[in-house]
């Protein structure tokens, strides 16, 4: 036997009971499985029988059980004696079994659900958790070498092929060599799981041989797992012939995956890995190159064309196999998406949908409205309440009211009516006289008062409720608070609040156990009022005297009491009830129930609201009754102790829930002695859950044999507006039960009755709630709309008409309008009386007989794509898939949450502590294909949390409301979750379709003409003639420049350069910098032997060495090519760029500082690059005083002046040449533009090695003569303000910076504002601020930048950008003279069509965008069809193309293809202007005429830049920026730091790098899919959640996004977490 070889019936029956307890603990979640083992192991001891071990070897002969190997599939289905047998083994002791929530033919539904799965082999990928992150259990060591990245199930199964010692060889375990496949297989790195086999592989081993597997096949199986055919019972010998040793698979796996991947060349080396770099902090940033790809390809040749072959398979990607299997199972035929299909037009992205015409519809009459017996009027009923009671207190004095249970369910005290009756007095004296002191009077008749008991403590509660009836005061029940972080708590308090509350009467047990505050004062809950506590225990009451009467009236329609009611929203509401209808309704009970004078119940349920209230406490006390209560506290302890109080009390009427018959069901050992003959009524409180018609007949079934009637069994009801709806009234012995409902779950998912007869898998069977009450009248109406009479054969909402009612929400005159006056209307709209009816909150209808059935609550109502399903069906099927182990029964939550125009389902359950990742992602995936195959609904998200952390209702259940918050709120912290969009969003607008351009681009021109569009293009000022004609001939060379500067004015200060102190380190006189720059250029004659026109390497950190290098080379003749020295720190990272910029120019000598120099050739450089084979290398710094023999001057100004490398976002390393003419026109441009000339002073704080950074740093002094203050980058890490106090002493008008700068200031120094203006920082002399950049401008951060030091003196005028590219390096330059830049907002939907609609500020899907600056003089831009080549209107967004002297002459490439650089740079429209050769940027804009006015008067023409074309996601048809998606997934929750994204394979991957704590990893997963899905429509593929610092960021602040693919795609990421959406 599996309970370590007892026998259980033969155990004394405490033995028995205490196991019973155990195994309710466990199911419940009480107890973990480790404590549970530990207690029954314990409990067991002394009677475990002592068995000889067999020898291994024996057992391994037999034939396998058809269960025990998971590569044999089920049997047939149909085998019941299977199912019996299996079910029996599985559930012997009913421990993991919850029969309120399933029938046998909801679990038989569930399995044939899957197995209709079971054909597909798709291997759905599992999510990708880091190993140190949420281990629930120790993992032991591994022998085996774990080089591959193998996940769980993989190492689950090696371990157990090397820890089990097996004499004959199992089929199913992998053999040795296996391994060394799998570590060929895996890549290298210590991530978990990306590339892993399917996740088919079963673990065989660690599952006991007495659990067999579920019936179905689960859907994850090896690709290779051979048919089973039932026919034939196979001996182990045939399956090892049938299957082929796992060797062989793997191999065959390793060798597919081993040839999809193109060997590298000799001279690529795999991209550095950028985040082996420390990662908390974003390491230094660094420009990485993708394996060698040199800027010099075709555009046609975009990266994704050379990655992909001609069946779009990735082919040099080592593409983790998840990926692949994510692929394969979207590519799956979906589930034909529904008629409501949304057309994308340009205004509206949602239509009307069209019906469906096979929507079932309702095809009956109209209903008319049941009516319930008559009321009857007995003699002996009250004239109130409290009369009753005075009655019995005086002539009943020793019958028992009211007997309480202690925590063991031994009897603690019997209350009987003549103490109620004397202690309500004494407490409705006190209230209304002893509070205060003597004059005034606390509480008057009508005031209301909180009555906080605990649930063990029935007697007080009673009390305090007759004491307020019996004062006129109106009590409010609510729940014992806890803590502030209880569940709904604020709501609570908003209730007491409305309803004017300053008073709550408590025991003094309570009390004491409140929360308090250090001084002992009872803690302040959130939100509520501010409350006197009053204790009522007896000995603190004052009796009245003699003459003293409470005044008993006649019930009238004032309220008695108000119950609290918290609704779908989590908002809580109290519902008043009259004194006449509470009377009311204790006769309606009472003659539905037939209550007697002196029976006796036992209640099990809330006695503080609805039924409990009701029978227990009132229509109890109507008819002196003697009721049992049962705590649920006690119920957790002894789960039987109700059916034994029934038992010992001989009790007539039971009142329990489905989970007390569930949990009496799971405890019943043999209980031979109980009989439950003596109940008349076993009424179940939560009979309407469609799913307790499961837990009624189980639990009959077990009882039935112990006295419990069939016809005792009453379900009911109710709701907390109407009350009591219906209840079944006890049959008459013998009679045939009624009959039940079976209906297709189709046809109510569109509100329609069918009977299901076809698919009896989707199929719901309902019991009916009885008949309605006595003297109330009942309608059906349609739940949404007017309230129309439903027909016949249509689901509804029940509404009653009766006295016994609840009459208004408190305070709340508008919802109660809405609920307890709704006056039904017939077909034609026509009321179909005056009389108000109160809705009852439930789904269902009127059968047969006049019998009500009710299917579900408007509140677990789930509309879905215009069909409605009802949450607790959800559950119900959910938790009826196996295994059972993986989540805790009745601790499940199913809501909607509202994401791109449609509920979407989410599901969340508590996952028990011992349920491995893979076991949960197995059942996760189950209930999937079980809710899809039974429910036609996609589940949209499916999360698991650790035990115990979901919000509960004081009672044990989950608080709905709070969950869902959780999850919107990103504080849900799930273990394991499953995203399944692709699956569920089917109202996606079409995908656009390109249509063939069958227009010309002349055509597209006439037409914007005729249209009155101007096209899109832009012109700076001109350059116009130089005054001084002889500055032209001084100038045409920037040597020659220095040359006559050093001469004319020698000491005439060039650059300054400052450290982090803002000390000058070093400086340059026009005099000096000529002198050094000689020095240099005779070095490089002598000591490198360097011929004219050879490329020279300048490796130098930014300072005025690199400066003086630069002219060096222009004076000996030499190509310079300007390279960022390798971080030393960084060396692996950095060094492989810089050799390969060295390689790519074929530099014939390097020239650099001597620490540089040593690092180059140090043993670390070698474990990176080849450092045998670097170049000549010169250090400049002590060099002799010689001069060259002459100065070198360039033949003519075509000539090449320097070369210009930088790396790409996309990871290409371009290289462009740059003429002496083009340095000439630049530094000229820039002057006029900045108004520079020599007594002018500006600060330069940006990197010097590329682009516009490095004609500031290194050529615009000496070609105006302005003085250049150089502040390093780098020594910001070391003082902050270093920039901006360098500002400040100099008084500088104009600085330049890049957006790194402005970042790390904005994020180091913003909340130092004051600290800094008490230091004398004073921006008020800064006029110009440009940030240097060659991407989109971030307004944000410009705009953060200029509101936090607006106090320190910044105008808000003063930032502004600049652009430049790769073919021009400075397009656009904010400078001191024309108008602002402007900003403007533009539609983002017709962006993505690469339209460009103005909309104002603030409309949804509007994104904001600055001008990038003012075009500099001598510039042309006009915007161009990328595919056409023709130009383009104002309305248009295109690619920008320039036109200007200082465009760069072409790539520097070693390919040296001349027709590709033409193409770049010598490009001719194909229409309209086919002289003009224009340089291609690669980036997208547009221009737009704006209102300002230009120094000349005319109309000012803006340049917006968008985007890098290489960057654009091409999705859905459309084109999208990726930092556009950025940007809305960093604003979905606070600790997403930064993000990245990139697609692959048409799949949309999103990084995130993780802020907080890990435990928040998978709270973001949702969020990032949510808000994608709303802002852009498109549905995320991957989400990767990662460290801070892992997205590759290069030097200039952008961010790296296709070395980061590259990276993911590699394995080389280390992830926290990674979610394949389904």
């Amino acid at each position: 036997m599996a309970d370590h070889g007892v026998d259980l019936s033969a155990l004394p029956k405490e033995v028995r009971d205490q196991l019973a307890e155990l195994d309710l603990e466990l199911s419940e979640g009480d107890i973990t499985q480790k404590g549970y083992e530990k207690k029954k192991i314990k409990l067991l001891a002394p009677y475990i029988i002592h068995t000889p071990v067999e020898p291994p070897g024996q057992n391994d002969r037999q034939p396998p059980a058809p269960s025990s190997s998971s590569s044999q599939g089920p049997p047939p289905s149909g085998s019941s004696r299977y199912r019996e047998r299996r079910s029996r083994k599985t559930h012997r002791s009913g421990g993991t079994r919850d029969d309120r929530y399933r029938s046998d033919i909801h679990s038989e539904a569930v399995q044939a659900a899957l197995a209709k799965h079971k054909e597909e082999k798709m291997a759905l990928p599992m999510p990708t958790k880091r190993r140190s992150t949420y281990v629930q259990s120790p993992i032991e060591t591994r022998t085996p070498p774990d080089s591959s990245s193998g996940s769980e199930d993989e190492t689950s199964v090696r371990r157990h092929s090397l820890v089990l010692p097996l004499p004959v060889i199992n089929p199913n375990q992998p053999s040795p060599d296996s391994w060394i496949n799998r570590t060929v297989q895996g890549s290298s790195t210590s991530s978990s799981a990306s590339s892993t086999l399917s996740h088919g592989e079963a673990k065989p081993h660690s599952q006991p041989k007495s659990q067999p597997q579920p019936q179905y096949k689960p859907q994850y199986q090896p690709l290779y797992q051979p048919h089973y055919q039932p026919q034939q019972q196979p001996q182990p010998q045939h399956q090892l012939q049938h299957q082929p040793p796992p060797s062989a698979q793997t191999a065959a796996v390793t060798d597919m995956l081993a040839h999809s991947r193109i060997a590298p060349s000799e001279n690529s080396a795999p991209p550095p890995d950028v985040t082996a770099v420390a990662p908390p902090s974003r390491g230094p940033r660094v420009d990485l190159t993708n394996n060698a790809v040199v800027r010099g390809m075709s555009r046609g040749q975009s990266r994704s064309s050379m990655m992909e072959t001609a069946d779009g398979v990735p082919v040099n990607s080592r593409v983790s196999t998840k990926i692949q299997q994510l692929l394969n199972t979207l590519k799956r035929p979906k589930r034909p998406p529904l008629s409501e299909f949304f057309t994308d037009d340009a205004e509206e992205i949602v239509e009307v949908p069209k019906p469906d015409p096979n929507t079932p519809k309702p095809e009956g009459r109209q209903t008319i409205p049941v009516k319930g017996e008559p009321l009857g009027v007995v003699s002996n009923w009250p004239p109130a309440l409290q009369a009753a009671l005075a009655r019995w207190g005086s002539t009943q004095g020793k019958s028992p009211a009211l007997t309480a249970l202690d925590i063991t369910g031994k009897p603690l005290y019997t209350l009987t009516y003549g103490k109620l009756w004397s202690r309500s007095v004494k407490l409705a004296y006190t209230l209304l006289n002893k509070l205060g002191t003597k004059n005034e009077q606390i509480l008057k008749p009508g005031d209301k008062v909180a009555l906080v008991y605990p649930n063990s403590d029935p007697g007080m509660f009673l009390v305090a409720f007759y004491g307020c009836l019996l004062a006129e005061v109106i009590p409010i029940p609510i729940e014992v608070p806890l803590s502030r972080k209880d569940a709904g708590i604020c709501q609570v308090g908003f209730l007491l609040g409305s309803c004017g509350v300053g008073l709550a009467l408590t025991s003094e047990i309570c009390l004491k156990g409140l929360p308090k505050m250090p001084t002992g004062e009872i803690l302040q809950f959130k939100g509520w009022p501010r409350l006197k506590w009053v204790v009522t225990d007896s000995k603190y009451l004052t009796k009245p005297s003699k003459e003293w009467q409470p005044h008993i009236p006649t019930a009238n329609t004032e309220p008695a009491y108000i119950e609290y009611k918290a609704s779908k929203d989590g908002t809580v509401v109290g519902v008043a009830v009259s004194k006449v209808a509470m009377l009311t309704h204790c006769q309606a009970l009472t003659q539905a129930c037939n209550y007697c004078e002196g029976d006796s119940l036992v209640n099990v349920l809330d006695f503080k609201k609805d039924m409990g209230l009701w029978h227990g406490v009132l229509t109890a006390v109507m008819n002196r009754i003697h009721t049992i209560s049962v705590p649920y506290a006690v119920m957790k302890a002894c789960p039987l102790s109700w059916v034994q109080r029934v038992h010992i009390h001989k009790a007539r009427i039971a009142l329990v829930k489905c989970r007390d018959l569930h949990w009496a069901m799971m405890a019943h050992r043999d209980q031979r002695d109980t009989s439950l003959a003596s109940l008349r009524m076993l009424i179940v409180s939560d009979g309407a859950n469609p799913w307790s018609v499961s837990s009624c007949d189980a639990f009959l079934n077990v009882f039935q044999s112990h006295g419990l009637k069939p016809e005792a069994i009453c379900p009911c009801a109710t709701s907390p507006e109407a009350m009591t709806v219906a209840i079944r009234r006890p049959g008459v012995p013998g009679t045939p039960l009624p009959a039940r409902a079976i209906l297709s779950m189709g046809g109510l998912s569109h509100g329609v009755i069918r009977v299901n007869t076809v698919d009896k898998n989707s199929a719901l069977t309902v019991q009916d709630v009885g008949h309605v009450m006595p003297g109330a009248l009942m309608c059906i109406v349609r739940p949404d709309g007017p309230p129309q009479l439903c027909k016949t054969d249509e689901i509804g909402e029940i509404i009653i008409n009766s006295r016994a009612g609840g009459n208004m929400y408190y305070g709340l005159p508008g919802l109660t309008k809405n609920t307890f006056e709704v006056i039904p209307v017939n077909a034609n709209g026509v009321p179909i009386g005056e009389i108000p009816f109160v809705r009852s909150g439930l789904l269902g209808f009127v059968g047969p007989g006049s019998l009500i059935f009710v299917v579900g609550k408007i509140e677990g109502l789930l509309m879905v794509s215009g069909r409605r399903h009802n949450a607790d069906d959800l559950v119900a099927t959910a938790l009826a898939v196996e295994p059972v182990k993986t989540v805790y029964r009745g601790r499940i939550a199913v809501f909607s949450v509202t994401v791109f125009y449609d509920e979407r389902v989410v599901i969340v359950a508590e996952q028990r502590p011992g349920a491995s990742e893979e076991d949960s992602f197995q059942w996760m995936s189950r209930v999937l294909q079980a809710i899809d195959g039974i429910h036609q609904v996609g589940l949209y998200c499916l999360a698991l949390v650790p035990a115990n952390t979901l919000p509960k209702t004081p009672l044990g259940g989950i608080h709905t409301s709070d969950t869902k918050q959780f999850f919107l709120d990103g504080n849900l912290h799930p273990c394991n979750i499953l995203m399944c969009p692709h699956t569920c969003v089917t109202n996606l607008p079409k995908p656009r379709q390109k249509q063939p351009v069958g227009v010309g681009p002349a055509s597209v021109m006439v037409g914007n003409l005729v249209a009155g569009k101007r096209i899109a293009q832009a012109v700076g000022r001109d350059l116009g003639m130089i005054e001084d004609q002889d500055l032209v001939r001084k100038h045409q060379y920037l040597t020659e420049a220095l040359q006559w500067r050093a001469q004319t004015d020698a000491d005439h200060v060039l650059f300054v350069l400052l450290n982090a102190k803002g000390v000058t380190v070093s400086t340059a006189t026009c005099v000096q910098l000529h002198k050094r720059a000689e020095k240099i250029a005779a070095a490089l004659t002598e000591k490198g032997s360097i011929n004219t026109g050879e490329n020279v390497v300048l490796l130098y950190p930014p300072g005025i060495d690199l400066i003086a290098a630069f002219y060096g080379c222009l004076y000996a003749g030499c190509v310079p090519v300007n390279v960022r020295p390798p971080h030393p720190q960084n060396l692996a990272a950095t060094l492989p760029t810089v050799r390969m910029i060295i390689d790519v120019s074929k530099a014939a000598c390097i020239l650099t500082t001597q620490s540089l120099m040593r690092t180059l050739r140090s043993k670390e450089a070698a474990a990176s690059v080849d450092i045998k084979t670097w170049p000549t290398i010169i250090d400049t710094d002590d060099l002799p005083r010689r001069r060259p023999p002459q100065i070198y001057k360039p033949p003519t100004a075509e000539m090449i002046a320097y070369l210009d490398f930088s790396v790409s976002t996309t990871g290409m390393l371009t290289g462009v040449k740059i003429s002496h003419a083009a340095v000439s026109a630049i530094c000229r441009s820039i002057k006029l533009q900045c108004e520079l000339y020599s007594s002018r002073q500006i600060a330069i704080c940006l990197d010097p090695y590329c682009g516009l950074g490095f004609v500031l740093w290194c050529l615009a002094s000496v070609y105006s003569g302005h003085q250049s203050v150089l502040i390093p980058p780098f020594e910001l890490e070391n003082c902050l303000s270093l920039w901006l106090s360098t500002l400040t002493q100099y008084r500088i008008r104009d600085t330049f910076c890049s957006y790194s700068v402005m970042e790390l200031c904005t994020k180091g120094l913003g909340t130092q504002t004051e600290l800094l203006k008490a230091r004398g920082v004073n921006l008020s002399c800064v006029r110009s601020c440009v940030v240097i950049a060659e991407e989109r401008p971030r307004l944000a951060l410009s705009h953060s930048f200029s509101k936090l030091f607006k106090d320190i003196g910044l105008s808000s005028r003063a930032v502004s950008t600049a652009f430049g590219s790769r073919v021009n390096l400075a397009v656009c330059l904010q400078g001191t003279t024309g108008p602002d830049p402007c900003t403007v907002y533009v539609d983002m939907k017709s962006l993505r069509h690469d339209r460009v609609r103005l909309v104002e500020r603030g409309a949804p899907q509007s994104l904001p965008l600055m001008e990038s600056g003012k075009i500099l003089p001598g510039v042309r831009v006009i915007i161009v069809n990328p595919e056409t080549k023709g130009p383009l209107g104002d309305s248009h967004l295109g690619e920008i193309w320039v036109n200007s002297p200082h465009n760069a002459s072409g790539y520097y490439s070693i390919y040296g293809e001349e027709s590709l650089q033409a193409n770049h740079f010598n490009t001719k429209l194909s229409f309209g202007d086919p002289q003009t050769l224009w340089a291609m940027t690669g980036y997208l804009g547009f221009v737009k005429r704006t209102e300002l006015l230009e120094a000349n008067g005319d109309r000012h023409d803006a340049l917006f830049v968008v985007g890098s074309l290489d960057e654009t996601l091409e999705l859905r048809g459309l084109r999208y920026h990726p930092i556009d998606i950025e940007i809305s997934v960093s604003r979905a929750h606070r600790s997403i730091a930064e993000s990245a994204v990139f697609t692959w394979t048409n799949l949309l991957v999103v990084v995130s790098e993780l802020c907080g704590s890990e435990q928040d990893a998978l709270d973001l997963v949702p969020l990032i899919t949510n808000v994608v899905l709303e802002e852009h429509h498109l549905i995320v593929g991957v989400v990767v959640i990662v460290d801070p610092g892992v997205i590759p960021i290069n030097s200039r602040g952008e961010k790296q996004r296709m070395h980061l693919r590259d990276s993911f795609l590699a394995d080389q990421l280390d992830p926290i977490y990674v979610a394949y959406n389904m």
